[in-house]
């Protein structure tokens, strides 16, 4: 039995666009349409490794999709997971991201509705986020976080630097320990012991009026976890991110176990699947992925209805390095799925809104999703291309990650 023919406008063109307006390179995809002006734009953003995902869209996944029916997002998205035979990881899965989103972009445009009402529509109105609070010392952090909290954000992330190279998110002070064979390292027994007491000056300044959340940045062992997840306990964080590396990911049931704060995680799954996992497993309590990393929108909606049905709520990783099409992608989630937990923030310089208008406003602690058919989001081609990508800034930076006695740690 051959498959039946599926009418309307055909894939005729694909081609990846990268530019770099905050030093971070981000990845977006335009598919072309045979109806004219019609096309989509999908985020692929793999930022420390742009080119891989470059080369995979051009030269393999647009001859495949070319021809194909613009309605056919599900078929579309099996076929380049299946045709690189070994599947999965985060070049493949951006690559197939940047052409399931476009898709969904073109699907709104056809329809004449924003994404997000062709997901079921808005369960909320607009979206609660949280942004970094971070500083030198503990004053300077609380002082940010103080900022942030006066703005009207009440979900704050704090951060606070250490001797050497500091904690992730915050800086450090140069030879923090002098003797060792690394003195620019990041020794994990003083931030175990520091760490809590952010906590405990933060409560103190700021009361029960908002939300605290700090991220590891995997650097424990699972024991180191437990540790600091119980020395946070009286201070009731909304959540404590990423505490293991993914490496040790068949650990997290135990360490979410043992610990009275709830776990956050995902940001470094590079599948579908390995993301169900952590769910099905009990291994978080907010599932945070990079939604380009596995797949897309698409497979993003799959995981947030699985986290409906096991308890979990979502929290989508969103820093610089998701392009305004990617953040617009989780606010289509956010709005549409009783999953939803927080969404982390990041406020796009004004370079960034010219080069995408429609780019979402964050403001007063919520983000303002568009109205507008599909994403909502165009893209300057022109003004993108003043603002080339940049290589290394990223791999200089993990190179530094260190212990004092000069081992690399996780990044």
């Amino acid at each position: 039995m051959t498959r039946p023919t599926i009418t309307g406008p055909t894939i005729t063109g694909l081609r990846a666009i990268v530019t770099a307006p905050e030093g971070v390179n981000l990845v977006v995809v335009r598919v072309d349409t045979s109806e004219p002006g019609l096309f989509g734009l999908g985020c692929a953003t793999f930022h420390q490794r742009f080119a891989a995902v470059v080369a995979t869209l051009e030269t393999h996944v647009a001859p495949l999709v070319i021809g194909k029916p613009v309605a056919e997002i599900s078929e579309i998205g099996r076929l380049v997971h299946f045709s690189s035979y070994w599947r999965g990881g985060p070049v493949l899965n951006s690559a197939l991201s940047g052409v399931d989103m476009a898709l969904w972009d073109i699907a709104g445009k056809r329809a004449g509705l924003p994404v997000h009402d062709l997901l079921g529509g808005r369960l909320r109105g607009d979206v609660p986020v949280y942004l970094h609070a971070s500083g030198a010392t503990v004053e300077e952090t609380l002082d940010d976080a103080a900022r942030l909290i006066d703005a009207g954000y009440r979900h704050v992330r704090l951060q606070t630097g250490q001797p050497g190279l500091g904690t992730y998110g915050a800086p450090g002070s140069p030879g923090g320990y002098p003797g060792a064979p690394y003195p620019d390292g990041w020794d994990v027994q003083h931030y175990l012991a520091t760490t809590p007491r952010l906590f405990a000056k933060a409560r103190d300044r700021f009361g029960d009026g908002v939300e605290l959340l700090h991220d590891v940045h995997s650097r424990l062992t699972p024991k180191q976890a437990v540790v600091l997840a119980r020395a946070l306990e009286p201070y009731r964080l909304f959540f404590l991110e990423d505490v293991i590396a993914p490496e040790h990911y068949d650990r997290l049931p135990e360490v979410r176990a043992a610990s009275p704060v709830p776990i956050a995680a995902g940001e470094l799954t590079v599948s579908v699947t390995e993301a169900a996992r952590l769910v099905q497993t009990g291994g978080v309590d907010l599932l945070r992925c990079h939604v380009s990393t596995i797949g897309g929108l698409t497979p993003a909606r799959k995981l947030a209805d699985l986290c409906e049905l096991t308890g979990v709520q979502t929290a989508w990783h969103a820093p610089a390095d998701v392009s305004p099409v990617g953040a617009a992608a989780n606010l289509a989630l956010d709005l549409t799925s009783p999953a939803f937990g927080i969404q982390e923030g990041h406020v796009y310089p004004d370079v960034v809104h010219e080069i995408f208008p429609g780019t979402p406003v964050i403001a007063a602690g919520y983000a303002r999703p568009s109205t507008a058919p599909g994403w909502g989001i165009d893209l300057d081609e022109k003004l993108a291309a003043a603002h080339p990508p940049v290589i290394g800034n990223h791999e200089r930076w993990a190179a530094t990650v260190r212990r004092p006695d000069g081992a690399i740690e996780a990044p």
